[in-house]
């Protein structure tokens, strides 16, 4: 990231999102999400030390984890698909509304200042964190996500919240599948489908929400820094599968408490970035 640092900082920024690169796609095949939930957090610390200007910071995490969201997410949902753990009926009801939402997403992305963002951020991840923490054996709420009238609002509204978080939304579509009925394995294998449906329209969205933009460093593209996906992305790949072990050798609740966890800690980071 050529941003006139001196070498051996540039080093370590390097390094750090490498690192961020191999927990995503552990974080990626474990719960089904395209990894932004780790993404985001670790671009925008590392935007922000390189000195990219605070009001451009978190839409360049967004839209750069989305170049690496997609072949993560494709590579997760291909080893969960080898398994027979992604519902294809569903994964298909659900992409219209998916990519309605990602359009409304893109628009209100290019609009929405830097507080907005985050504010989505914690209120979405800590409404699912604690519907996983507190649900029951026999929790359920009404509906059938194999159905029209339910799959494509949700396909709309899940796909505009992921958007504007920049993750695949297999977080929010594996917290329904089980709040309907669905288990968590087969959830988590639906919902990393789900990912690759969100992540190549959005890609597209943030690169047109960014063009011309003052501020973004060399290599970008949008809100896109290709140089940061270039070092983030092989890592995040090599590692998914491993995930995906994981995710079939756990127990149905240890898989929603780690994940419930996973949720609250990325609400967490978050707040206190609203905070600062």
């Amino acid at each position: 990231m050529s941003l006139g640092l001196p070498a051996g900082e540039l080093a370590i920024l390097v390094g750090l999102l490498v690192a961020g690169g191999l927990l995503t796609g552990v974080l990626s095949g474990l719960f089904g999400v395209g990894g932004g939930g780790i993404l985001v957090p670790v671009m925008y610390e590392v935007f922000g030390a390189a000195g990219v200007p605070e009001d451009v910071t978190l839409h360049l995490a967004v839209g750069t984890s989305f170049a690496i969201i997609i072949p993560t997410s494709f590579r997760a949902a291909n080893s969960h698909y080898q398994r027979d753990a992604i519902d294809m009926p569903v994964l298909r009801l659900l992409t219209p509304g998916a990519i309605i939402g990602v359009v409304l997403g893109a628009i209100a992305a290019k609009f929405a200042d830097d507080t907005a963002m985050k504010a989505v951020w914690v209120v979405s991840a800590t409404i699912m964190s604690a519907t996983l923490l507190l649900k029951r054996e026999d929790w359920r709420i009404r509906g059938e996500i194999g159905r029209p009238a339910v799959a494509y609002p949700v396909g709309v509204g899940v796909g505009f919240l992921a958007t504007l978080m920049g993750v695949g939304g297999g977080a929010q579509i594996a917290a329904l599948m089980t709040l309907l009925g669905r288990s968590i394995h087969r959830a988590v294998g639906t919902a990393a489908g789900f990912s690759c449906v969100v992540a190549v329209p959005a890609l597209v969205g943030f690169i047109w929400a960014g063009w011309g933009v003052a501020g973004l460093p060399p290599g970008s593209v949008g809100y896109v820094s290709l140089i940061s996906a270039a070092a983030m992305m092989p890592a995040s790949v090599l590692t998914a599968p491993i995930g995906v072990r994981l995710a079939h050798g756990l127990p149905r609740r240890k898989l929603e408490i780690a994940f419930a966890l996973f949720l609250l800690a990325v609400a967490l980071r978050f707040l206190l970035a609203l905070a600062m």
